[in-house]
C-alpha cells in the first residue's frame, strides 16, 4: 500500500472533515468545523499529519486514510484525532501516524506525550498500546466548553 505522510494544507480542511465523519469517533465533543481545521493549520502548519493513499488508478489522486494532530504548547506534547480509515485498519497505520507525530514533537524538544483517548473508543486502544502508551488511572480530564 503506497502511503505518503505529510502535514495537511489549508485547502484540505473540508476533506479532513469528510474523512473524520466516516473514520473518527465524535463522542463528547462539539462538532468540528472547516474553519477550526483551517485555524489549526494556519497556527501550526505541521500539527495535523495526514496519511495519504496514492492509488495511481484513482482519478481523484491521493486519498486521506489517516490523521493525527500533534499539539505542542512549548511545555507539553498532546496527541489528538488519531483516525484510520476502516478499510486500512489493523495494518500498522495508526502506529505509524503516532511515530510521525512523536518524531515531530521530539524535534521541538518534547520529552513525553499524552494522548486523548476515550475509554469507550476500544477500536483505538490497540494502536495506542502497540505504540507503548498506557492509560493513566491517577488523572481525570476536566473540560469546559468555550
Amino acid at each position: 500500500m503506497p502511503l505518503v505522510y505529510r502535514s495537511a494544507e489549508v485547502a484540505e480542511a473540508e476533506a479532513v472533515l469528510e474523512f473524520w465523519s466516516r473514520a473518527a469517533e465524535d463522542a463528547d465533543r462539539p462538532p468540528d468545523s472547516a474553519d477550526a481545521v483551517r485555524r489549526l493549520i494556519t497556527r501550526d502548519p505541521a500539527a495535523l499529519i495526514l496519511a495519504l493513499h496514492n492509488n495511481p488508478g484513482d482519478k481523484d489522486g491521493a486519498r486521506i486514510v489517516g490523521t493525527i494532530i500533534a499539539g505542542w504548547d512549548g511545555w507539553r506534547c498532546h496527541l489528538y484525532r488519531l483516525a484510520v480509515d476502516p478499510a486500512h485498519r489493523r495494518q500498522g497505520l495508526g502506529r505509524e501516524l503516532i511515530a510521525c507525530a512523536e518524531a515531530l514533537l521530539k524535534s521541538y524538544g518534547g520529552t513525553r506525550a499524552d494522548a486523548m483517548v476515550l475509554d469507550t473508543n476500544t477500536d483505538a486502544h490497540p494502536s495506542w498500546k502497540s505504540a507503548g502508551y498506557t492509560p493513566q488511572s491517577t488523572w481525570s480530564r476536566w473540560t469546559h466548553p468555550l
